[in-house]
């Protein structure tokens, strides 16, 4: 399992009865998880000290409940040199998924080696964490995700860290198309990176389903990535969708065009003061050359 130790904004401070209790630069909140299986409490003094809690309503979804009514509704956080704006989500999110700074940091590492203006295509790219990690690197990105409040926040995350000078076309658009019409414009991207949900509609109503959806998606990639590409990521929160499904659809697509290297593994969040790892989903990925912290 890959873990991330050093973002020192974000910590786990407790996790019990299905619930984690994080503190994100100093705003303490509690979220369900539904991997946090015990009712341990490792440290009770953290869980009077809430400002804010998502519960889960038994007609679906939920909503926040607000403790500190000073939190305030837009906060930043920051991880090395990147900058992120946060925001309480009425379906349990934040906008930031911590555990990627793995991903971020291997996706700069790879653009900083290249030593060539490389083209990122970042699809399903949410609030475009991934995007400002590229950017920061020096690369020329496309960020396409089919939520124009979704794209908003990504132009906001740039900003806040100062890239907004950079190379970067932000687009509302369903995945697929938008490949399918680059695919007829010829244009071709060295790193393609995707986070695709379980389930999920598109900018005109179309129909997201993984494991119906996936392999075309990547197979239809295959036709604009370039001639010497550096890396292609998938990224899951899929429950049940194992890291070897992943590793398969690349052997069957791009490493059969492309040999390199493929690697895929879990990633997760360690506790504070704790042994206790949460794990966050799986990713798999195609590269041309070993990421150096893997070799």
């Amino acid at each position: 399992m890959k873990l991330v130790k050093d973002f020192n904004a974000y910590q786990i401070l407790d996790m019990s009865e299905g619930m984690k209790l994080e503190s994100w630069n100093g705003h303490e909140l509690l979220r369900p998880d539904p991997q946090i299986i015990w009712n341990h409490k490792e440290h009770e003094e953290y869980w009077s000290k809430v400002d804010a809690i998502y519960n889960r309503s038994n007609k679906g979804g939920g909503s926040w409940n607000i403790k500190n009514h000073k939190l305030p509704n837009v906060w930043q956080i920051h991880y090395r040199d990147l900058t992120f704006n946060i925001k309480l989500m009425g379906f349990k999110h934040t906008g930031l998924f911590p555990e990627q700074a793995y991903n971020w940091n291997m996706i700069r590492d790879k653009i900083k080696k290249s030593n060539r203006q490389l083209k990122v295509l970042n699809l399903f790219a949410y609030t475009g964490a991934a995007s400002v990690a590229a950017l920061a690197a020096g690369a020329e990105v496309v960020h396409v995700d089919s939520s124009r409040g979704m794209v908003d926040w990504a132009k906001e995350n740039v900003a806040s860290s100062n890239l907004q000078d950079r190379p970067i076309r932000f687009l509302v658009d369903d995945c697929l198309k938008f490949v399918n019409r680059e695919i007829r414009r010829g244009n071709k991207y060295d790193i393609i990176l995707m986070d695709p949900p379980s389930f999920g509609r598109g900018s005109n109503g179309e129909v997201w389903d993984i494991e119906k959806d996936l392999y075309p998606l990547v197979e239809a990639c295959m036709e604009i990535l370039s001639d010497d590409p550096v890396l292609f990521l998938i990224n899951s929160y899929t429950t049940g969708l194992s890291k070897t499904v992943l590793e398969n659809i690349l052997e069957l697509t791009i490493n059969k065009k492309h040999k390199g290297y493929i690697v895929s593994d879990e990633i997760g969040l360690p506790m504070k003061n704790s042994n206790i790892i949460l794990p966050c989903g799986i990713f798999a990925r195609w590269e041309k050359d070993k990421y150096e912290e893997d070799i």
